[in-house]
């Protein structure tokens, strides 16, 4: 998807380069490639975002659940102390 985007990014270069005006160019650039392409990564890492998201919670839900560190320490000394 990467290579996509920048083929698209490197077009769209090529488009505003050829305005007339800079101002029509950056506004050909901010329409065609910077919105376009905010709103496509936005869409496609909403996985990510949600995966990412819950990853906290299940690392609390683990620590809740865990021994206390000391309980799980063992000297190696064998006799029950």
């Amino acid at each position: 998807m990467w290579i996509v985007a920048i083929a698209w990014i490197y077009v769209v270069v090529l488009m505003a380069a050829t305005e007339p005006t800079v101002v029509a160019g950056i506004m050909t650039f901010a329409f065609y490639c910077a919105l376009p392409l905010s709103i496509l990564f936005y869409i496609t890492g909403a996985k990510r975002r949600r995966q990412r998201g819950q990853t906290p919670q299940s690392c609390r839900d683990v620590g809740t659940r865990r021994e206390s560190p000391s309980e799980d320490m063992d000297d190696g000394g064998g006799d029950g102390d």
